[in-house]
């Protein structure tokens, strides 16, 4: 059995600690395959530190997340085209729109996530959306720029049914996590209408821990807890689940 963490913050201030232990731990859990979102500029490095660490695990993203348009926003974004145009990484992300810490950078948020997606179809990568309290206004850039070429993953999925079908109708997969475990997280009560194929797994770990690790710092290994409320959910064994999602995974990422 193969698991695919397809969102995990792995260069975190927060695993500083025990980085390689905590990777390990997730191996050793048969956690393979961690897909690594960007967040901006200052990141980088660090990313490519943990590739260099893990070559045979770690798979990278680049991309400007929308908690991080800022003034120099022009310049993050020229960051991440230069990085495209350099090497090679499995998607665009996290890239999107957050109107829960800051609705006064809308605009600027907007144009970050229209220029990303650009870039993303233009190299051929899948996008990878954060959306938090701006479900209208995603669906409203995808709206203006579905084509057959954008596809992605709408990641930390936390919507109702409407939305969840909505987000496939644009080609996205969804992100489960740690909220499905959840008692309010509310997904649970109809993630299951939901066939599989459209669904991958994920931590965006040292966030949303599952339970029974709720607020706590999460780590890629306790995507178990995902996988077992999946399968609860699904009536399916764990090993279908990790097997489904995984292959949903690599048609996302092409590997």
């Amino acid at each position: 059995m193969i698991i695919t963490d397809t969102h995990t913050h792995l260069y975190s201030e927060a695993f500083d600690g025990d980085r390689s232990e905590m990777i390990q731990r997730a191996i050793d859990a048969k956690v393979e395959r961690f897909f690594i979102p960007a967040i901006d500029s200052t990141y980088t490095e660090s990313m490519l530190k943990l590739e260099n660490d893990f070559p045979e695990n770690i798979y990278l993203m680049m991309g400007l997340h929308p908690t991080h348009v800022k003034a120099n926003y022009k310049d993050e974004l020229a960051h991440v085209e230069e990085m495209l145009a350099k090497r090679n990484f499995y998607a665009v992300g996290e890239i999107g729109i957050d109107l829960y810490w800051d609705k006064s950078t809308l605009d600027i948020q907007i144009k970050a996530f229209r220029h990303q997606i650009k870039l993303a179809k233009n190299y051929k990568l899948p996008i990878v959306i954060h959306c938090r309290e701006a479900f209208d206004e995603i669906f409203e850039v995808l709206e203006e720029e579905k084509s057959d070429d954008l596809y992605g993953i709408f990641h930390c999925f936390t919507g109702n049914l409407e939305q969840a079908n909505k987000a496939i109708s644009y080609n996205m997969k969804l992100g489960i996590g740690g909220v499905v475990t959840f008692k309010n997280g509310k997904i649970d009560q109809f993630i299951h209408q939901i066939d599989l194929k459209h669904i991958v797994l994920e931590t965006d770990s040292p966030y949303l821990a599952p339970k029974p690790h709720r607020g706590k710092r999460n780590e890629s290994s306790y995507i178990n807890k995902v996988l077992e409320k999946l399968a609860e959910l699904y009536k399916m064994s764990e090993e279908e689940v990790a097997l489904i999602t995984t292959e949903n995974s690599k048609s996302i990422f092409g590997i």
